[in-house]
């Protein structure tokens, strides 16, 4: 039988007389990959921050390889030998490798205060060797992928001896290829005996690379299933406690006339010979597999990307949009599909993002019409339902489901007779997912035409009044709302026709 390294017993805690946590446990075994799952807001940062040493619980019991502990504070924590990786990465940026591994813990010559720099070249070098990190100790951490400063974050950790890692949505900032390499770090990990705790809501992550599967919902424990044994449906279930059938919120809305239509698109090297439309009220979902040419369509419908040929109506007039202002113009919107780099100022409050495509309208000369910007504001955060203390709140600051509505609230603004989604719910947890589902259905009820682009089959045929499919540029597929399946869906995603 495995040993367990980690138990965590009747956990309760309370902020300002409310429950944060409420009878919690968790149990974590060693060499054990275990996925800490939740919404955001269920809890699962408290948790962390318990077992880390910041917070100190109300009530419960902690055991540490049998033994029961009193977390006093971080230091205790991490002498237990527990370790937890932010998403934020804690590393600094203009010192070396091996300096970061031992901030504080520098080898010196002999009973000097000068910093023995080889020695912790050698040192480093050798624990991200047995990481597959083939890195020079002395490269300046700026120079590294996100992917390699995590390795240095798990090495880091290591060279404390550290028995427990809590891996907070690791592979947020990560490519395709990033996080395949993580995993192999990870596995390396699971061969040393080093448990891991790994927060994330990308279910198929989880399904790859844990063991088991904890989910608390709003505070309270839910269940604990081995990750061979248990489903997606049935994970959303229980995170969100309902079934998966009842998460697409999606009312009948009349179809009015073509809103929005493109004719024999092409884009060079990327978009070949692309037509469909769409009608008031309706979405319209596109899938396709990732390098298909969705993306690439409508940045050039939106005035991004300079199209070869083809022709673009509104209204059943046609147009030639050359520019983002153009496209503005004709009532088109875009929510891209990386809000953080191209859809936020991230810098900037819930209100500045809202109004950035308004300015004009909120402006008194070169002053801003304070009151009018409030109640459009304010206006969006109630119609939306975004969470934020202030709408001065800094965007960065808020969840990612908040920060798509914010996106969403920017362009409904300008009363678009066209929105487009590009991958909607990407990053954002199931609660956050249902409801951007509800103002997609809102929205196609008020007669706004939606073209959304999903990697999400199940999104596309829930969600979709009718959908097309590409691949390698091309419109391989239509099918309407009755023949959805992924099946067929697949069927053409790989060049059926």
């Amino acid at each position: 039988m495995v040993d367990t390294i980690l138990k965590m017993e009747g956990i309760h805690k309370q902020f300002s007389g409310v429950y944060a946590l409420k009878d919690i446990h968790f149990e974590l075994k060693k060499g054990e990959i275990h996925a800490l799952l939740g919404e955001n807001g269920a809890g699962k940062s408290t948790l962390i921050k318990i077992l880390g040493g910041i917070y100190k619980a109300d009530a419960g019991k902690i055991y540490i390889s049998g033994k029961e502990h009193q977390m006093t504070g971080v230091t205790d924590s991490q002498e237990q030998g527990i370790s937890v990786i932010h998403q934020e990465l804690c590393l600094v940026p203009e010192m070396s490798v091996a300096e970061n591994m031992y901030l504080g813990r520098e080898s010196v010559y002999g009973h000097s205060c000068f910093v023995n720099t080889g020695e912790l070249k050698i040192k480093a070098e050798k624990v991200l060797e047995s990481l597959g990190l083939m890195i020079s100790g002395n490269t300046k951490v700026s120079e590294l992928s996100i992917a390699q400063q995590q390795v240095v974050e798990i090495a880091k950790a290591l060279t404390v001896n550290a028995k427990i890692l809590v891996m907070d949505e690791p592979t947020a900032s990560l490519t395709e290829k990033e996080v395949k390499m993580l995993f192999k770090t990870i596995e390396e990990l699971r061969k040393k005996q080093i448990s891991i705790i790994y927060i994330s809501h990308r279910l198929e992550e989880i399904f790859e690379i844990t063991d088991r599967i904890t989910i608390i919902r709003d505070g309270t424990y839910v269940g604990t299933k081995n990750t061979c044994k248990t489903t997606k449906d049935e994970l959303i279930s229980m995170m969100v406690g309902r079934k998966l059938d009842e998460l697409f919120i999606k009312s009948k809305s009349e179809f009015g006339e073509v809103v929005f239509q493109v004719k024999n698109l092409v884009v060079k090297n990327k978009v070949k010979d692309v037509s469909f439309s769409v009608r008031k009220g309706e979405i319209l979902g596109i899938a396709g597999l990732v390098g298909a040419g969705r993306t690439e369509t409508v940045r050039a419908i939106f005035g991004i990307d300079a199209y070869e040929s083809g022709e673009i109506y509104i209204d059943g007039k046609k147009v030639k949009i050359k520019n983002v202002k153009d496209a503005m113009r004709y009532g088109i919107g875009l929510v891209p599909e990386n809000r953080k780099e191209q859809g936020l100022i991230l810098i900037r409050s819930v209100e500045y993002n809202a109004t950035l495509t308004i300015l004009k309208e909120i402006m008194k000369g070169c002053f801003t019409n304070r009151k009018a910007r409030d109640g459009i504001v304010n206006k969006y955060i109630q119609m939306l339902g975004i969470k934020t203390p202030s709408p001065l709140t800094i965007a960065k600051n808020l969840s990612g489901g908040n920060q798509q509505k914010i996106v969403i609230a920017k362009w409904l603004a300008t009363n678009p007779k066209v929105l487009i989604l590009d991958e909607p719910t990407r990053g954002v947890d199931v609660g956050a997912k249902v409801e951007i589902y509800r103002i997609m259905s809102m929205l196609a009820e008020q007669g706004v035409g939606i073209i959304m682009i999903s990697s999400e089959l199940p999104e596309i045929i829930n969600m979709s009044d009718r959908a097309i499919v590409m691949n390698e540029g091309r419109v391989t597929g239509e099918l309407p709302k009755s023949e959805l399946a992924q099946e067929k869906l697949m069927y053409f995603a790989t060049g059926g026709n």
